[in-house]
């Protein structure tokens, strides 16, 4: 009996372990398609909060910072949210914008802040040097973050990199709109990257006769209607996942094309 309880424990262990990663890769991976949709979608005029895709982006951001906080550590410390992290970690950024967005009336709640924050970040193009500065402070990034966040992984490394590409692009941004509303979390629409990886395999289908047909990733027939929110979260990250390492083997073939 104690045998098989300590199987069963590591089991457990196990897909906990790989359910971090395929969260993190899933996270990361869509915060790559956005930086890409939004260079791609961006022309003379600035990025503003009326940009589909970067509300999405910015969305795909606050569950990057969100993923496995840990909120309050005591009874004492009270509720802690992200905004506390950021506000720590990213002191030493030279003519930081923090203490603005801290003093302005307008946003009041932690969430409103990070918001501001980014807008302001992007708006100064160093949105990437803030990151960058944060995942310095390992000191307080762990004291904020649980094991298996991406915050804590070297994965997070490659998050500054790719924010480094949105300093090619002007945003603007009013800091007095609904869009800083701190009231609910930000939801990811992850539809526009699963056609995204469609198309990107459409491309490369005549190259490569071994690709499997893809599967519509959506559910949209009667059954579908009936699926819990939970459930067409869960159906739609399958397909993500799917179509991710079909992205990356194609990617990879194209490797070996080139180098023969």
């Amino acid at each position: 009996m104690e045998q098989a309880a300590m199987a069963m424990g590591d089991v457990s262990k196990k897909a906990s372990t790989r359910n971090l990663a395929v969260e993190r890769k899933n996270l990361l991976t869509v915060c790559r398609f956005s930086v890409k949709t939004l260079l791609e979608k961006y022309t003379a005029e600035p990025i503003d909060d009326s940009s589909e895709e970067f509300v999405n982006f910015a969305a795909i951001l606050e569950h990057i910072l969100s993923h496995r906080f840990k909120g309050s550590s005591s009874w004492f410390d009270g509720q802690r949210s992200y905004w506390d992290y950021i506000r720590l970690a990213c002191a030493k950024v030279p003519n930081s914008c923090i203490s603005s967005i801290e003093s302005m009336e307008n946003i009041s709640t932690s969430r409103a802040k990070v918001r501001a924050w980014m807008r302001v970040a992007l708006m100064e193009k160093r949105l990437s040097e803030y990151i960058a500065t944060a995942l310095r402070d390992s000191r307080t990034t762990k004291r904020f973050y649980a094991e298996g966040a991406i915050m804590l992984r070297e994965e997070a490394t490659v998050l500054t990199g790719m924010l480094i590409g949105l300093g090619a692009i002007d945003f603007s941004f009013c800091l007095k709109g609904e869009a800083l509303d701190g009231k609910s979390p930000a939801v990811i629409d992850y539809t526009p990257y699963l056609k995204f990886t469609q198309r990107y395999t459409n491309l490369h289908s005549a190259s490569d006769d071994s690709v499997p047909e893809i599967l519509h990733p959506l559910v949209t027939d009667e059954r579908g209607s009936r699926l819990s929110m939970h459930k067409r979260w869960r159906t739609n990250m399958m397909f993500l996942s799917l179509l991710l390492d079909l992205n990356l083997r194609l990617i990879n073939a194209d490797k070996y094309v080139h180098r023969s």
